[in-house]
């Protein structure tokens, strides 16, 4: 039985005639969940959130409701509210989706969220690129404010908060919540170290900060329309909810799906949804969720046990679509975005992209991975320019597995796991390509990555 698309989050986009507008947003019910909240106690609120299960969709997966339950409320400074919308993981394009198509969501959801934390400041961090984004944020933001929905005195309640939309520079650790913080501070954004400098303690202006993905806001929409409990039905235990995948890459039809968590597997999702491979082509590999999480391959077997002790023996066609179980696996969910890769890559070529990619966005502060992710990309570009030797391949590993657990923020994972995955994976295919383009034999991969 083929898998079906469950959409919450992404219900009103694509349908005909549906704008930005607040005009046809409240003719669908926008900002009568705003109204509901508003008529709980904010605790209740957190309550319900906590009470859902809801994993953040911002990459990482942490419980939603446990995080906002870790603010300093005690310390008697102002609490804020970050939104990350920099969105900057490769392969990933879900949150500009609802962006430059609903915005609303993401506002409801956000003066939501910043009422259950009584935050009186919340911030939109976009990424710098997005420019039609930005501004369909704040014709949002102005919109929800001339009809009282934002700023003094909401729906008539002594509660007060403003947004302000603020565009980053385009930098890829700026996605790491303390990047974002010293970037939205404007400084260089450089990550800060844990501890002591967890958001929710010292976060915004060393202040109680809550940082949440740009989704997670809309999700918690959703949450307070059905209430927790309800919420709390979709999806399967230790991941609740709906995913948005969006997949890109090698296959007939890529997109964007959202899919009931657990409910589907990669298999159902490449095939059922996307269409299979192209004509005459085999698929390869995955990166199932952006490009620095670990990468999957096509004829292996997943063995292990889930958090609930139940033991698994998958192909990858088989992995659920939750993050315990693809976790389980040796990878993560990360924020959905799936690469798909072929028999036309040659994956020396591939790794070489990402290992450039990674290099150029290491923000230096911590020796290991500014020098590590340097090496790491030169010696894949060396390999692929016909000048690598055999023993460049062990190296590779060797080096990934000195920058994983070694720096401040998780951009040494970033640059290691593609890495350390891909190596032991793949190791006689990019042996050959050593040999092959030292004796400057032609290719037989049919797509030119670099």
């Amino acid at each position: 039985m083929s898998a079906q698309e469950r959409r919450i989050i992404y219900a009103h986009i694509g349908q005909p005639g549906y704008t930005t507008d607040i005009d046809c947003y409240l003719r669908h019910g926008g900002y009568e969940t705003l109204k509901k909240a508003f008529a709980m106690p904010p605790q209740a609120v957190c309550d319900e959130v906590k009470t859902s299960g809801l994993r953040g969709r911002g990459g990482a997966g942490f419980p939603t409701g446990v995080k906002w339950s870790f603010l300093d409320r005690k310390s008697g400074k102002p609490v804020y509210l970050v939104v990350n919308a920099d969105e900057s993981e490769p392969g990933t394009y879900k949150d500009r989706q609802i962006i430059y198509n609903d915005p609303h969501q993401i506002v409801e959801g956000t003066l939501i969220t910043a009422y259950a934390i009584q935050a009186k400041q919340a911030f939109i961090y976009i990424r710098g690129e997005f420019q039609h984004g930005a501004k369909l944020l704040e014709k949002a933001i102005a919109e929800a404010k001339a009809h009282h929905f934002c700023g003094n005195n909401i729906l008539g309640s002594d509660y007060s908060v403003e947004i302000i939309v603020h565009r980053g520079g385009g930098c890829y650790v700026c996605g790491e919540e303390t990047g974002l913080i010293e970037s939205l501070e404007g400084k260089r954004g450089y990550p800060r170290i844990k501890p002591p400098y967890f958001p929710a303690v010292l976060g915004l202006y060393n202040c109680p900060t809550i940082v949440n993905n740009a989704e997670t806001m809309a999700q918690v929409k959703h949450i307070i329309a059905m209430g927790g409990a309800e919420f709390a039905k979709i999806g399967v235990p230790g991941d609740r909810g709906t995913h948005i995948w969006g997949v890109s890459g090698l296959v007939k039809r890529p997109g964007l799906y959202e899919i009931e968590a657990g409910k589907a597997t990669f298999g159902q999702l490449l095939y059922d949804f996307c269409g299979g491979p192209l004509d005459g082509r085999t698929f390869k590999a995955i990166i199932p969720g952006g490009s620095s999480t670990k990468i999957l391959k096509f004829g292996d077997r997943f063995k292990g046990k889930l958090p609930s002790g139940e033991e698994f023996d998958w192909a990858l066609e088989d992995i659920p679509l939750d993050a315990n179980s693809i976790m389980a696996c040796g990878t993560g969910l990360g924020t959905g975005g799936t690469i798909v890769l072929d028999d036309s890559v040659e994956m020396i070529q591939a790794l070489a992209n990402l290992n450039a990619f990674y290099a150029h966005e290491t923000c230096g502060q911590c020796t290991p991975c500014r020098e590590g992710s340097l090496w790491l990309s030169r010696i894949t570009k060396r390999i692929a320019a016909g000048g690598g030797r055999e023993e460049d391949v062990p190296m590779l590993k060797d080096i990934a597995d000195q920058v994983a657990g070694r720096t401040i923020c998780a951009h040494g994972e970033a640059v290691a796991w593609p890495v350390q995955s891909a190596v032991p994976k793949f190791r006689e295919e990019y042996l050959e390509s050593v040999r092959r383009r030292n004796k400057g034999e032609p290719s037989p991969y049919a797509l030119k990555l670099i």
